[in-house]
């Protein structure tokens, strides 16, 4: 069955032989054709290569054209750092530097590089016609962050008037760009919104859900399908994403993917996920990945489910292991084998003697990479603002949990969610962004212990 056809009945809830099998292939593409992260995100050609690059290794029933969350935040003033391994992260927030937002205008088909992605979904369309193709947006919640900063989560509290206008306006820039996808002939729109971890289920439904509600009503009266993404410790608000009425939702593995599958079913929609990113498929080994699939697809089932990672695949992340994925996807016996062989994982806990023997509160901040994933950028500039008014008595430290050495830190001081904050050893903020007055004050304790 062709890719398109079988995600259509999983959206559907259609009893189905097999999931569809939609692995995010974002800055990876570049490395499957031997460039980097920017040149790849900059030149439509090269999606193109890369894309179909995954596409004859992988054998996907669906594939994003292009992971970039930070699209319309550049067209709307943003600015961005570039690395070559990582999409470009915000820098810069308009809305916290004196920019109006009455003077923010729509973006347009020729803005940025909005023709670059619509270039190269116009010329994948026609390439592989029986593909779904996903068309990703940044969600309304992530992109208002990126406009406005981390102020934000104050303004939520003391001007809520003005974070809907904000709101407002970012759905609004989500229904133009996803025209736009749609039109350049993608399949399913995919909103993005990774900030959303950060905020309770009251939050949600009154900042988030009329707007994201929004453009998922959009991209139905067009006769296309809509997935709502998110990543984090966002478990609290599954619930309310599966109310704002997408056909799909997609999560990672800080949520039990048995526990998405129960709410989503519930309530009459398809669910996706959530392949561990770089404990398996970017540091594993092809047994890893098989294992990994195997227990997705057995927890997802074959009514709703759709077997992907659970966010973007980081650039390096091994072509055997994906290749092992599409293998157990496709060959019952490959799974029969699988399930049976037991590998064990060889890493141990990163030893921590001597690592808080500085004389300084040290703040170790376990993330994905704050390079390239929005919560975990956001959380570490929140704990840096909140120390420097200490001076040199804080040391803060990222481990980033993309190398084996993070993996290891994140062992050893028992953190089991990113982004998570630990002072002195201690887990303290757990995938929310805490105000810095929360920061500064356990920092304090620790100062006068």
């Amino acid at each position: 069955m062709e890719g398109y056809k079988l995600l259509e009945k999983a959206f559907h809830l259609e009893e189905l032989e097999r999931a569809p099998w939609v692995p995010f292939v974002g800055v990876h593409g570049g490395k499957l054709i031997g460039g980097d992260a920017e040149s790849y995100l900059k030149d439509a050609e090269k999606l193109v290569a890369g894309i179909s690059k995954a596409v004859e290794l992988y054998h996907p029933d669906g594939i994003p054209v292009a992971f970039d969350l930070q699209i319309e935040a550049e067209v709307l003033g943003c600015k961005l750092v570039w690395s070559k391994d990582n999409p470009p992260a915000v820098v810069s927030h308009p809305l916290s530097e004196g920019v109006e937002l009455s003077s923010l205008q729509l973006p347009k088909e020729t803005d940025g590089r909005i023709p670059v992605v619509l270039d190269a979904a116009m010329t994948l369309r026609k390439k592989f016609p029986d593909l779904a193709l996903y068309g990703l947006i940044t969600g309304p919640f992530t992109l208002a962050l990126h406009l406005l900063g981390t102020d934000i989560f104050m303004r939520l509290f003391e001007d809520p008037e003005y974070v809907n206008e904000l709101m407002e306006f970012c759905s609004q820039v989500g229904i133009k760009h996803a025209e736009m996808l749609m039109n350049a002939g993608c399949d399913v729109i995919a909103v993005v919104d990774p900030m959303t971890s950060q905020i309770d289920p009251l939050s949600f439904e009154t900042f988030v859900s009329p707007f994201a509600t929004k453009i998922f009503e959009f991209v139905r009266s067009q006769n296309k399908y809509s997935s709502f993404f998110v990543c984090g410790h966002a478990q609290q608000n599954i619930e309310v994403m599966c109310d704002c009425k997408p056909d799909n939702v997609s999560i990672d593995e800080n949520i039990p993917l048995d526990y998405v599958k129960n709410v989503a079913l519930a309530k009459g929609l398809s669910f996706g996920g959530n392949m561990k990113l770089t404990s398996v498929l970017l540091l594993g080994n092809e047994m890893d990945a098989k294992k990994e699939t195997v227990a997705c697809l057995e927890q997802g089932g074959n009514k709703g489910f759709v077997l992907a990672p659970g966010c973007d695949l980081p650039m390096d992340t091994p072509v055997a292991n994906l290749q092992a994925v599409a293998e157990i996807v496709y060959d019952d016996y490959a799974r029969q084998v699988a399930k049976e062989m037991d590998h064990q994982s060889t890493l141990e806990p990163a030893d921590l003697n001597g690592h808080f023997d500085t004389g300084k509160v040290v703040i170790d901040i376990i993330t994905l990479d704050s390079a390239s994933c929005a919560p975990c950028q956001y959380m570490v500039e929140a704990v840096k603002k909140a120390s420097q008014s200490f001076g040199d008595r804080v040391m803060v430290n990222e481990h980033k949990i993309k190398d084996v050495d993070g993996i290891r830190m994140m062992l050893a001081l028992g953190v089991q969610n990113v982004p998570t904050t630990c002072i002195n050893g201690k887990v303290r903020f757990i995938s929310q962004i805490p105000p810095k007055v929360e920061i500064e004050e356990a920092i304090k304790n620790e100062l006068t212990e």
